[in-house]
C-alpha cells in the first residue's frame, strides 16, 4: 500500500494537475510533520499538534512555516474529501504575519552588464547568453526557461509560447535582443541524446535538457563576472524585467498577463518595488535629513 503522502501526492500530481516543484515541496511538508508525529495516528491530530509542531520549528523563516501550513491544511483537506476525517485540524492555526516581500531588483546597467559578461566565442556562451536574453527580455521563471521547446518559438509571429504554473500556457513577446540570441545558439546546439529531449531548446553537453541547478549556477557566475555582488538567482531577472517594465509606463494588466500571475495583487507588489526605490531617493536627497 502507498504511504498516505505518496497517496496525497497522487492526488496533487494527478486530480490537482500542480506542477512536479510544488507537489515535491507540499509532499515534503507532508511527510516532515508524519515524522514529527513519530507513530501517533495522523487521523487524530488536532489543533494543539500543529501548534506545537510549529512553535518547535521557529528556526524555519515565516514564508516556510505559511508554505508548510499551507501543505498540511491542503493534506487534511484532502482527507475530509477522502471521508477519512471530519475536521481540518488546520483550521483554527493561524499563519505567520508576513511583511510584504520585495526582491532584489537588478538596474537596467547591471542586467546589461551580465549579459555582456557572457563569452560568446563558444557554443556555451552563445547558449547562456540566450538563456539571459529569455529570462530577462521575457520574464520567464527558470523552470518556464529549462523546458522551452522548440516548437514554442514563434520568430515571424515574434512571441514565444510558456507553459507556466499548472499547465497553463501564455503567449510572450519575443523581444528583438531575446531573438537574435536564440537564433545564433541554435546553429550550435548540441545534439539531442533522444527523442524524449529532441524539443527541448537549451541542452547541455550531452545532449540533454539543461537543469535548474545549472541555470542558477550560471547565473552566479556571470553576475561575479561582471562585478555584480547583489545575491542573485535566475528569478531575479524575472523580477528585474516586471519593474523595469512598470517603470516604463507598462500597463499592470499587461504585466500581469506576460508574468502568468492569476491575481493583480502578485504583480502589484512590483509596483511597491518602485515606490520603495522612489521613497529612499527622496530620503537621500531630503533637505532636513541629519
Amino acid at each position: 500500500m502507498k504511504s498516505l503522502t505518496e497517496r496525497y501526492e497522487y492526488y496533487l500530481r494527478i486530480e490537482r494537475v500542480m506542477s512536479p516543484n510544488t507537489v515535491a515541496s507540499y509532499g515534503r511538508d507532508v511527510q516532515a510533520f508524519m515524522d514529527y508525529l513519530d507513530g501517533k495516528d495522523p487521523y487524530a491530530v488536532s489543533s494543539d499538534d500543529v501548534i506545537d509542531y510549529f512553535t518547535g520549528r521557529k528556526f524555519l523563516s515565516k514564508r516556510s512555516q505559511a508554505r508548510a501550513l499551507s501543505a498540511l491544511r491542503s493534506f487534511y483537506s484532502w482527507l475530509i474529501s477522502e471521508g477519512e476525517i471530519e475536521i481540518n485540524p488546520c483550521d483554527k492555526v493561524e499563519a505567520p504575519k508576513m511583511g510584504r516581500y520585495l526582491p532584489d531588483v537588478l538596474s537596467v546597467e547591471e542586467v546589461e552588464a551580465i549579459i555582456a559578461s557572457v563569452d560568446t566565442n563558444s557554443w556555451k556562451g552563445l547558449r547562456d547568453r540566450a538563456i539571459l536574453e529569455v529570462l530577462y527580455g521575457c520574464g520567464l521563471r527558470v523552470s518556464e526557461a529549462s523546458t522551452l521547446q522548440l516548437s514554442d518559438l514563434f520568430f515571424e509571429d515574434g512571441f514565444v509560447r510558456v507553459v507556466g504554473k499548472g499547465d497553463k500556457q501564455r503567449v510572450i513577446p519575443m523581444g528583438d535582443m531575446a531573438e537574435e540570441a536564440i537564433k545564433a545558439y541554435l546553429p550550435v546546439r548540441p545534439e539531442p541524446t533522444d527523442a524524449r529531449t529532441a524539443e527541448t531548446l537549451f541542452l547541455n553537453r550531452f545532449g540533454k535538457p539543461l537543469s535548474r541547478i545549472s541555470i542558477f549556477n550560471m547565473v552566479k557566475d556571470q553576475a561575479q563576472k561582471a562585478g555584480v555582488t547583489k545575491d542573485l538567482s535566475p528569478h531575479s531577472f524575472r523580477h528585474s524585467f516586471a519593474t523595469h517594465m512598470i517603470e516604463n509606463g507598462a500597463d499592470l494588466r499587461a504585466v500581469q498577463e506576460m508574468l502568468g500571475h492569476e491575481s493583480i495583487l502578485t504583480t502589484e507588489i512590483y509596483t511597491h518595488i518602485n515606490a520603495a526605490t522612489w521613497q529612499a531617493s527622496v530620503l537621500e536627497n531630503h533637505p532636513r535629513k541629519k
